[in-house]
């Protein structure tokens, strides 16, 4: 009996701290879950990056490879370092006038391969920002001459007729720079659908009136349509570029690239928008309108980018694929192999 009431009151002890071991979890846990949206946004990712391609199909009868490729900068948001180059032929960097994004340039001439391969590692840290819900410090303040540059339209992203139309639809004359804002990121990521299906030809260019007519399309297409409607409604507005990095995974292949927007408001500086993001992942609509998460490396900005040593002819619509010349003639047969690890 006396083993019999001493278990027993072991027993109402253990149910005791079992109790209590219980309440302070959900404690815990309800702490950790009101903390998580602001951790999750000011959450950095060290990481690194290895930008690798291939020039194939090189004519045998070719005597020079001119290669550009798009190299990644540090800023506010994020911090690169340890970019090394690994190529057989003479490299260097240069500087785009008009946006100010950094260019790797390779020259190759003389005896030639059928195939030439680069490849850009580097280490970079990513940091998640909300510039409205977490009272961040503003960006950068623009000059009247970037501001108007990024209220002008781009070749594919106009700002009247069609575009002017369905700004009208959701932005009115009383409300502020920011209202029109958000209004325009809400009617975009509501009224258009994320879609890359083979057979709905003519997404992926960054075309606003094909977006405004068809209402699907990536990333974008979503933020061409953005661009246009908040030019033209006062807003200046502009394209950003880059990779998207996999939520829960410390490694793995980058299939593609992804795009985002920021508008531009005085006294808070460049806010960032995705659209299409938000479009996919409603629970993160907020967040995404004003912040980004770390999940993302910026390459470029900007659309109908002119590279000096390029001597193009025609502007290139936006940067983050190699372009490759070979003897003076466009050059598309390029593989591509982008990888990250944590």
């Amino acid at each position: 009996m006396r083993n019999g009431r001493l278990n027993g009151k072991l027993f109402q002890r253990f149910l005791q701290f079992g109790a209590l071991f219980i309440t302070l979890a959900g404690v815990a846990a309800h702490l950790s879950w009101t903390k998580s949206p602001a951790a999750a946004r000011h959450a950095s990712r060290e990481m690194h990056l290895s930008y690798a391609f291939a020039v194939k199909n090189i004519p045998s009868e070719a005597n020079r490879v001119d290669i550009w490729a798009p190299v990644p900068q540090s800023d506010a948001r994020q911090s690169i370092s340890n970019l090394k180059v690994e190529c057989d032929y003479p490299y260097s960097f240069e500087t785009e006038p008009e946006y100010g994004n950094s260019i790797l340039k390779v020259e190759a001439s003389g005896s030639i391969p059928e195939s030439l391969s680069v490849v850009m590692n580097f280490s970079v840290t990513r940091t998640g920002y909300h510039l409205l819900q977490e009272n961040d410090q503003p960006s950068e303040t623009a000059s009247e001459k970037t501001r108007q540059r990024f209220l002008a339209p781009d070749r594919l992203v106009p700002i009247d007729g069609k575009i002017a139309g369905e700004a009208k639809k959701v932005v009115r004359d009383d409300m502020t720079p920011l209202e029109k804002a958000r209004a325009i990121y809400d009617h975009v990521a509501e009224t258009v659908t994320y879609d890359k299906t083979p057979t709905n030809r003519g997404w992926g260019r960054g075309d606003a009136i094909y977006a405004c007519d068809v209402r699907t399309g990536n990333c974008t297409d979503f933020h061409s349509l953005l661009i246009g409607m908040a030019r033209a409604s006062g807003i200046p507005a502009r394209f950003v570029m880059g990779f998207p990095v996999p939520e829960g995974v410390t490694e793995s292949e980058i299939p593609g690239y992804h795009c985002w927007a920021e508008f531009y408001i005085e006294g808070m500086g460049w806010l960032p928008i995705d659209a299409s993001e938000a479009s996919k992942y409603p629970e993160k609509w907020n967040d995404l309108f004003g912040g980004l998460d770390p999940h993302r490396v910026q390459f470029t900005v900007g659309r109908d980018i002119r590279v000096p040593s390029m001597s193009q002819s025609e502007p290139l619509n936006y940067f983050i694929y190699p372009y490759v010349l070979v003897d003076g003639k466009p050059h598309d047969e390029v593989q591509r192999h982008i990888r990250f690890s944590e």
